[in-house]
């Protein structure tokens, strides 16, 4: 495996890691929204117990990302901040104003149904916004004047390909936080709320899958060498279509069951999140070896390889140290019932 092959591979790793955890994180927030004045289910409290710790966590992936992304890949920084001027300037102040919003309402609890509604909206608009990145360095929606190369925003906002990530984002957000919101409620022995989150994931599950096949669809007409590529990949989007079903059915079968001493939302939420993994895989490993089609590739773009060296040992120091902490945070935050049941 070569160093630009190593380099991609941990960068992508955390692309899908945030990518999955925020879509926990910024799905939670919406549902706080949602059932705002529906205290009976507690759905909203639940919501929010979990997005008390949570959000600290998952805003450690996106400073994981960007410095890997300028460290690792210094010559492609410059195409992308072209690119992504004006969506990435919005993403960090929609981020801004949630995180000012979060911190605010652990002090002051007046500020709580306010935080609701900025995490909700926040929820799905700073997805909808993020995933716009793959579209966009997909090829096909940029012009280059003076030899500087920017969006094409009328081709953007009548792209139909923009449009179907942006709702395969926004679907996934909300199934994913409503599956994990689900085991959540489960654990918490709150009966209501566990089935509100249960209901709204049986939902949005066919939507979500139906979602995944528009985006596809729309790739072969707007961006078809990726389109040809992922077919090569086609066994782990299978993987995924199977996985995407256990988790279905795992929705719809009596709750109370046990497999291997695991609880069945639990298992739902397992195997949803291996379906986004290989998912994730098929389209990453299609995408190479690009990072902006077809301009910036991983080659073209790559750091020196003694400075790729330096800081590839300082990710595995730093590995080192931070993954006992999220093991424990895991542990502490979403397995001890104690916590979760707020005893």
């Amino acid at each position: 495996m070569t160093d630009t092959i190593i380099a991609i591979t941990l960068l992508w790793i955390f692309v899908v890691i945030y990518s999955v955890a925020a879509s926990f994180d910024f799905g939670a927030g919406f549902w706080s929204m949602i059932y705002l004045n529906r205290e009976k289910t507690k759905a909203t409290q639940i919501a929010n117990r979990y997005l008390s710790p949570s959000w600290e966590v998952v805003n450690v992936f996106i400073v994981l990302i960007v410095v890997a992304l300028v460290t690792f890949f210094p010559g492609a920084t410059y195409t992308l901040a072209s690119l992504l001027l004006v969506p990435g300037c919005l993403v960090v102040l929609l981020m801004l104003i949630r995180s000012t919003f979060m911190v605010f309402s652990h002090l002051i609890h007046r500020y709580d149904k306010m935080l609701s509604i900025v995490s909700g909206v926040t929820g799905i608009l700073v997805p909808a916004l993020l995933i716009s990145v793959l579209p966009v360095t997909q090829g096909g929606l940029s012009r280059t004047i003076n030899g500087v190369e920017s969006l094409d925003w009328g081709l953007f906002l009548t792209s139909p390909h923009v449009y179907s990530f942006i709702g395969l984002a926004v679907s996934s957000t909300l199934y994913l936080s409503s599956l994990l919101l689900a085991d959540y409620s489960f654990v918490a022995g709150e009966k209501q709320a566990f089935s509100v989150y249960r209901r709204d994931a049986v939902f949005l599950g066919p939507i979500t899958l139906l979602a995944a096949l528009v985006t596809v669809m729309t790739m072969q007409m707007e961006a078809k060498w990726l389109y040809e590529r992922i077919l090569d990949y086609l066994p782990w989007l299978i993987a995924s279509a199977v996985c995407f079903f256990i988790s279905y059915i795992a929705l719809l079968v009596p709750q109370d069951r046990r497999y291997f001493g695991i609880h069945l939302p639990r298992i739902a939420v397992i195997v949803a999140t291996t379906q986004y993994l290989l998912a994730s895989y098929a389209y990453g490993a299609a995408r190479l070896p690009y990072i902006v089609y077809p301009n910036v590739t991983i080659e073209s773009s790559f750091t020196h390889p003694d400075t790729f060296h330096a800081l590839f040992i300082c990710y595995l120091v730093g590995f080192a140290i931070l993954v006992p902490g999220f093991i424990y945070f895991w542990r502490l935050f979403m397995r001890d019932e104690q916590y979760v049941r707020q005893k």
